[in-house]
């Protein structure tokens, strides 16, 4: 199952994060990765400042038991698939895919 965050503005710069609370209980975030489907259909792991098929992935973030990434670009009327896998302090490793739709607003 995939999540879908709010549509995007090429031209705007967003955070969109991912809330984990619900799954972690009282453990921890200890390390995130963030990948972009690109246009072959393979995930590609980026870091900041990296565009995949025209999004851009600024930087990614960790604050308590929540994964914020933030985006640039994108190309109108695609929507990204953004996958987002974390590491928990007890070592336990989850992962969610989000939609992103860029949309000319």
């Amino acid at each position: 199952m995939s999540y879908k965050w709010p549509d995007k503005d090429k031209d705007e710069v967003v955070d969109y994060s991912v809330d984990w609370s619900r799954f972690l209980g009282t453990d921890g975030i200890s390390a995130v990765t963030w990948s972009i489907i690109d246009e072959n259909g393979d995930k590609e792991v980026v870091s900041n400042t990296e565009i995949v098929n025209g999004l851009q992935f600024l930087q990614g973030t960790i604050s308590g038991q929540v994964a914020t990434a933030r985006f640039g670009l994108g190309t109108n009327n695609v929507r990204y698939t953004v996958s987002c896998k974390i590491t928990t302090s007890a070592g336990l490793a989850y992962e969610r895919s989000i939609f992103l739709r860029i949309r000319e607003k």
